[in-house]
């Protein structure tokens, strides 16, 4: 098993990388059919929710890749 890391793009998806379990708000697993490395929306627009599918380019979503300024 290899340890799982998350990872925020800019502008973009929140992307896992390892061995993670994806589960509904009822305990129900959700299959991302990949495996390994998995894209999160971020924007709220994907049509594969949770899963990211690329709307975040079209409708030129904008979020920073690192933490906000005013955050601690």
């Amino acid at each position: 098993m290899s340890d799982p890391s998350i990872t925020v793009y800019r502008d973009g998806p929140l992307m896992l990388r390892g061995d993670v379990q994806i589960v509904d708000q009822d305990g129900n697993v959700i299959d991302p059919g990949r495996e390994k490395t998995i894209a999160l929306c971020r924007c709220g627009k994907s049509r594969m929710r949770p899963f990211c599918d690329g709307t975040h380019n079209v409708i030129r979503f904008r979020a920073p890749g690192a933490l906000e300024n005013g955050r601690e």
